[in-house]
């Protein structure tokens, strides 16, 4: 690669004599380059100083400026400690004179100057802190630590913040830093003489780089990023300052680590610091409140620095002033910490990079990212022109005509125009970003509560937890108008206001989610749908208010993607976890949202009862194949790997059949082939029954504990061999003896629907054949169908419908119709599982008439989709009377009813038909076979 200057562009000397002066010093210069010298000289009294001081030296430097930049850093590592600072201020002329007239002359991007810049200020903190530990080392103030402990800092870890933790340091930058020492690197009753040298070391680093001698100086630092800085040492124990943040950490905090790169010192220590870190910087859900948090600080920066004012060119402040550096940084930012808990790609440092990533991921418009980066980068070029002029730490365009006319100069531009060009950029970038902090929203005035609402309920809000907090008050004030308004054109105003109501009392806390509507006032639309519809799923918005994130990724819409890509999402989602516990939790907040958009697109018609059915069992299987593995892995930790072949997971019931509802439990049943194996061969080993039967426990805790996330689903394992009495977990030998030998005609019922799901692959296949083989095997059709009377009348003795709305249990109903279809799936040896194809099957067998199995077909759907709509208005048995109007509607809808008086009349009839044929079928069959029946 050429390491050659192409000079693009050219400074103007503000006083040419002066400019020429310079030129004249400095030997072997082209044409153009002669005059880059003349023009920053003529224009900047400080670079004209370093040229005055570097002039043997830059001529060659800017013939191979790369090389120059390289030597540069190459020579301020090999500096001894005693010529440390000499070293690094000869350094910093060099560094700062190269990158200056590179950057005057276009030959190096905005980007490249940074990083020069960034790179050596990193440099020179690891320097000097080493040789500061050296010392300490030395003269034996760092108990423990050995020579060996040097390259390391003796765990002295240095953050880079701000702009130097991005990349973006600019020309006259000091450089934020936070220190903190690995503590563990110390026997606990040397601490405090530990944390006594690190914090002196930290000190004379300092000094190093920031006094000024008559070299100069490297870098102003600052520490004041660290935690607390007016009571905290100048380096922190790494775990003081953990628990600091966890319990004390601010949104302005959060949005500073951003940035945060380890820069110097123990780089392995200062990752594993910011990886702890991870869950206080990007929280779980999308953040919405650091918007305000964000707008707070804005407001809090003009009033102190002064910078709120309107937008003049002269005076106004590139950073922090309206429109400036600052807006862009914090608009990025901002909605970075938004998303970027759920999004690990958007957790960049550099603010061009982190506009680019927003726009990908459709955060923020395209061509609002691209108009952005462009007014960024011109910004901090006339923010490195202003601090170049005299190396003063400042962003102000100056006051003065002389002042512009000298920033001018360096930028090659006429005064007037450069004026221009910077106050059309200053108001469009606030125009971009003022909207997104400070949006015209809803009027904090008192709203009117539309006729028909009761005041007294809206008056009780108060006092509901979410509520409580004077931020979450103000923020719901300012929704209160707009949710009410959108209440009073629901079918029945005054019943979605009691349903809300009962949302809001649920609540436990309303900050993340009411900032959250603020920000996406259609989700407004979506939660008054809800609570206007579903008991069940309000009051389990109410417990996961986060689950509305989902709604905000573009995806929510979209179509069901299937259960191999969701498998895959999950197992990448637990991947990022590294604790078996967070892992479960993640599962948790990751399925919730699953199961809340499947509920989303039903309850919004986007679903019928039969696909909301077969996305739910799908999203179940998914959850168990990417979690059983994680089940095995962590208890292997402790006993082993499991011993012999291993275990399989099998899906009874409406789960194996892959058609679940909203609130189903997971009947399942583990298998597992031990082979020769007695024991496992573990930390703590156990003999294979009791591993089996600990590891089968794992699994149902990992789905069905409650955490700090929930539950994932309610386990039923009734179905095993020998039901609740048997083993948890069961042998491949014993379960194929059982089935074989043992079973009662109702466990080749089920085994009818049985699947595989999760396991070892060799155990998988086995069983599938397995079953092919008991499927197979020849029946008595009256032996099976008598079999299925008697099943019947236990079931009617245990358990009598609730009412019209219980399609599932009763005479007629779901289970009865189920029975029938399994004895049709087992008497014709298929291994279909679903009702319609066990039906067509009793149908071929000559036992079930073609026109009542069409009755029968319709039946089942139409129970189906009452049971699948019940579940998710409900979670339990339907309640006419609190059904209300939007219930009553979508249960009518998802059955393809007009209303839910004809939707019961059919129930009823269907009851009424279907018992009638199941029990004239089977009444038949018995018949036909007493003696001279013509049964089998």
């Amino acid at each position: 690669m050429s390491d050659h200057l192409y000079i693009t562009r050219l400074p103007i000397a503000y006083d040419p004599d002066l400019g020429a002066e310079s030129r004249d010093l400095v030997s072997g210069l082209s044409s153009e380059a002669g005059q880059l010298i003349a023009g920053a000289a003529g224009s900047s009294p400080y670079l004209r100083s370093l040229i005055e001081q570097e002039a043997a030296w830059i001529g060659e430097a800017l013939s191979a400026p790369k090389q120059a930049l390289a030597g540069v850093l190459a020579e301020c590592r090999a500096l001894a400690p005693d010529q440390l600072k000499p070293g690094l201020r000869q350094a910093k002329r060099r560094l700062a004179l190269l990158t200056a007239l590179c950057d005057l002359c276009g030959g190096w991007s905005l980007e490249e100057v940074t990083t020069a810049l960034t790179d050596f200020g990193a440099l020179s903190a690891d320097v000097a802190i080493k040789a500061e530990i050296a010392r300490l080392i030395r003269r034996k103030k760092l108990p423990g630590l050995t020579e060996a402990d040097i390259e390391t800092a003796g765990g002295l870890s240095i953050l880079a913040m701000g702009k130097m933790g991005a990349h973006e340091l600019n020309y006259s930058s000091d450089i934020d830093l936070i220190c903190l020492f690995d503590e563990t690197r110390f026997d606990p009753d040397d601490f405090f003489e530990a944390r006594q040298g690190m914090a002196r070391a930290t000190r004379n680093m300092c000094t190093t780089l920031s006094e000024r001698t008559a070299d100069g100086y490297v870098f102003r630092t600052d520490l004041r990023l660290r935690p607390d800085p007016a009571v905290t040492p100048a380096c922190l124990a790494m775990e003081a300052a953990e628990r600091y943040y966890e319990s004390l950490g601010r949104t302005w905090e959060r949005a500073a680590y951003i940035k945060a790169r380890p820069c110097a010192g123990d780089i392995a220590a200062g990752e594993a610091f910011l990886k702890t870190l991870r869950p206080f910087v990007w929280r779980r859900h999308l953040d919405f409140a650091a918007i305000q948090d964000a707008h707070d600080m804005r407001l809090r920066i003009r009033e102190n620095k002064g910078t709120g004012g309107p937008i003049t060119v002269p005076g106004h402040d590139m950073k922090l002033g309206r429109g400036g550096i600052r807006e862009i940084e914090f608009f990025t930012q901002t909605r970075q910490l938004i998303a970027g808990g759920r999004d690990e790609e958007l957790r960049l440092r550099g603010t061009v990079e982190g506009l680019a990533a927003l726009a990908q991921k459709d955060w923020i418009p395209s061509d609002v990212a691209a108009r952005l980066s462009e007014h960024y980068r011109a910004h901090r070029e006339v923010e490195h022109r202003i601090q170049m002029v005299h190396d003063a730490q400042t962003h102000r365009m100056p006051n003065s005509a002389e002042g512009i006319a000298r920033v001018a100069c360096l930028m090659g531009e006429d005064p007037a125009d450069l004026q221009a060009v910077i106050r059309k950029r200053l108001v469009e970038v606030h125009d971009l970003t003022e909207d997104f902090f400070a949006p015209d929203a809803v009027a904090q005035t008192k709203a009117a509560i539309p006729d028909g609402f009761d005041k007294n309920v809206i008056a009780r809000w108060r006092g509901y937890p979410a509520l409580r907090s004077e931020r979450g008050a103000q923020i719901f004030d300012r929704l209160k108008p707009e949710l009410l308004d959108r209440l009073s054109r629901t079918a029945k105003p005054a019943e979605a206001l009691l349903a809300l109501d009962g949302f809001l009392a649920g609540l436990p806390a309303g900050v993340q989610l009411f900032s959250l509507f603020e920000a996406n006032p259609h989700l407004m639309d979506l939660l008054v749908d809800i609570v206007g519809t579903s008991h069940a799923l309000a009051g389990f918005l109410s417990r996961n208010s986060g689950v509305f994130d989902a709604v905000i990724g573009g995806s929510f819409f979209e179509d069901w993607p299937g259960g191999d890509v969701l498998r895959q999402e999950l197992e990448a989602v637990l991947a990022q976890e590294d604790d078996y516990e967070t892992q479960l939790d993640a599962a948790r907040r990751w399925c919730k949202e699953w199961h809340f958009r499947i509920g989303v697109h039903h309850l919004r018609g986007l679903l019928d009862a039969r696909a909301a059915g077969a996305q739910y069992g799908e999203l179940a299987e998914a959850v168990i194949q990417a979690l059983f593995p994680r089940v095995v892995a962590q208890f292997s930790v402790k006993h082993g790997p499991p011993p012999g072949k291993g275990p399989i997971v099998i899906a009874m019931g409406s789960l194996g059949a892959g058609q679940i509802n909203a609130q189903s439990d997971l009947d399942i049943i583990v298998v597992y082939d031990p082979e020769e194996a007695e024991m496992s061969q573990g930390r703590k080993s156990l003999a294979t029954r009791p591993y089996y039967a600990r590891l089968t426990q794992a699994l149902i805790t990992a789905l069905a504990a409650p955490m700090s996330q929930g539950r994932l689903y309610e386990v039923d394992m009734r179905l095993r061999p020998s039901g609740n009495k048997g083993p948890v977990a069961t042998s491949w030998s014993a379960f194929t003896h059982y089935q074989e030998n043992e079973a009662w005609v109702w466990e080749h019922l089920a085994l009818t629907r049985a699947r595989v799901i999760a396991g070892e692959t060799g155990l998988m296949q086995a069983f599938e054949s397995f079953r092919h083989k008991v499927l197979g095997t020849p029946r008595q059709t009256v032996a099976v169908l008598g079999e299925v009377a008697h099943m019947r009348d236990r079931l009617a003795a245990a358990k009598t419908p609730s009412g019209v709305w219980d399609a599932k249990t009763g005479a007629g109903r779901m289970m009865d119709i189920e029975l029938l279809s399994q004895a049709g799936a087992l008497l014709a040896k298929s291994l279909q599982r679903d009702v319609a194809s066990g039906l067509d099957s009793a149908v071929a067998g000559g036992w079930l008439d073609a026109a009542d199995a069409v009755v029968l077909q319709y039946a089942y759907s139409l129970y189906w989709s009452v049971q699948t709509a019940a579940r998710l208005l409900s979670g339990a048995s339907l309640d006419q009377e609190t059904l209300g109007e939007g219930g009553a509607q979508f249960l009518s809808r998802s059955a393809a009813f007009e209303s839910l008086q004809e939707l019961e009349k059919a129930l009823e009839r269907a009851y009424g038909n279907s018992a009638a044929i199941i029990s004239q079928t089977l009444e038949k069959e018995a018949a036909d076979a007493e003696p001279g029946g013509t049964g089998s």
